[in-house]
């Protein structure tokens, strides 16, 4: 055994101990920047909030034209504040995700490093392994020395332990990291929409704010006209048509109503999300209510439109009973009422259809909500063809997938797993994206009715 092989081992093990990550370098640092943002985020929270009460005050001013221009003025001047706000955010954000990513590149540097040093030292291991203790004890001279080299072997193999402990507890440390990272990642992207949404609010206010500044040059008598147009985009945005997958549409003042009386009585999801997802799934519905439900034994059915037999109409052992019990509940004719197809690919079918109303429910899953749903509602059954009924179990059921987190992610995941019960990656992005795109464009309605 040489003595070089037994020095190998302790700098390998004492360069572990006491190499650290990079962020606790920065620590002192970071946390000075830390304090400084707080501070200065309270100030802007003050100043935020003063403009709020600004705003409340001069709502309650009767409508005139100055009014209106004073209204708009404190509505750019909080929300510029705001932008502001989640720009010191945006910046401490991504200058922590700097931090995270150098150190786990430290870490894991330091793991390969580690891990390099450690296959040397097993291998030269192995070597002296392969040796019997015959040919140790006559390459030593005395009876001393043999004996020191088994301790040095001994030494050898809890170094090596320890390594491995200390590699283990490395990568242990760099998935936290990384997870960290990724929190910070993705509270990056919620400020990132934020700051896009405020952006687009305030040119839109800017816009009003300029057209009332028109009107207030010598066409006072015009203001008239200003109120009138409100009250007809009003009343054109109430009126409009709601679509909802499989049925006839309703007013959007009505989807607008369900999806705020969901929100109160406790999904806490934004009703423009809520809406969204009906818009979308409406777009999606190819096969919504094309079949019935021919034989209750084995879940087969029928295409309405051709009397095609499809042996995947609806799940037996998961969606049959339960089917039958909420059509009974509701005086329905279960072979007569209609149901989504499974969906055909490549000219066979894939999975099951068995879905009902315009939120495309399954039956397990709309007896989950039914209790609660019919209590918000105030009936005394829950109907998945009843549009009231069929907003209220999408708000809950985006409650549970998340969306009450009223964040860009939490809102963007609970979509795409409504749409396959999982969060957005890969071929199910697309949803989740257009989800988010339509709530933004619904949004900017529900603010103007809000509004006047």
């Amino acid at each position: 055994m040489k003595k070089g092989f037994i020095s190998l081992v302790s700098a390998l093990i004492i360069a572990v101990v006491i190499a650290q990550p990079f962020s606790v370098f920065a620590q002192s640092s970071t946390e000075a920047e830390e304090t400084r943002l707080r501070s200065e985020l309270a100030q802007l929270q003050e100043e935020i909030a003063q403009k709020q009460k600004e705003l409340d005050g001069q709502k309650k001013n009767s409508a005139s034209l100055s009014k209106d221009v004073s209204v708009l003025t404190t509505q750019i001047q909080k929300a510029k504040l705001e932008i502001i706000a989640k720009n010191k955010v945006l910046g401490n954000l991504t200058g922590q995700i700097g931090q995270k990513n150098k150190t786990i590149e430290t870490l894991d540097e330091k793991r390969v490093r580690q891990e390099k040093s450690l296959s040397q030292i097993l291998r030269k291991k192995n070597q002296i392994d392969d040796s019997s203790l015959a040919e140790l004890l006559l390459s030593k001279k005395t009876l001393s020395g043999f004996l020191g080299e088994v301790d040095n072997l001994q030494s050898v193999d809890q170094g090596i332990q320890e390594s491995f402990g200390i590699i283990k507890t490395n990568k242990q440390k760099t998935n936290q990291e990384k997870e960290i990272l990724q929190e910070k990642k993705e509270a990056e992207n919620n400020v990132k929409y934020q700051l896009e949404t405020q952006k687009k609010q305030v040119e839109v206010t800017q816009n009003e704010k300029e057209r009332m500044l028109t009107i207030s040059k010598g066409q006072e008598k015009n203001y008239e006209n200003v109120i009138a147009d409100r009250k007809k985009r009003v009343s054109q945005i109430n009126a409009r048509l709601f679509s909802l997958r499989g049925q006839k549409g309703i007013a959007f003042g009505d989807a607008l109503k369900y999806a705020q009386e969901a929100y109160k009585g406790g999904s806490g999801v934004r009703p423009a999300l809520v809406l969204a997802i009906l818009t979308q799934e409406s777009n999606l519905g190819k096969n919504v209510g094309g079949c019935y439900l021919s034989d209750s034994a084995t879940g087969a059915g029928k295409r309405i439109s051709t009397g095609e037999q499809i042996a995947t109409v609806m799940k037996p052992t998961r969606d049959v009973t339960p089917f039958m019990s909420i059509t009974s509940a509701l005086g329905r004719d279960p072979y007569a009422t209609s149901i989504s197809c499974p969906i055909k690919s490549g000219g066979s079918y894939s999975g099951y259809g068995g879905a009902m109303g315009p939120s495309q429910f399954i039956p397990s899953t709309w007896v989950m909500y039914k209790t609660k749903i019919a209590s918000i509602a105030g009936s005394s059954q829950a109907d998945p063809w009843n549009p009231e009924h069929a907003i209220i179990g999408t708000s809950l059921l985006m409650r549970d997938n998340g969306a009450n987190g009223q964040t860009y992610t939490t809102e963007r995941n609970a979509a795409c797993k409504y749409y396959s019960g999982r969060s957005c990656s890969g071929s199910n992005e697309f949803y989740g994206n257009s989800v988010m795109k339509l709530a933004d464009k619904l949004q900017t309605d529900i603010d103007f009715l809000a509004g006047n």
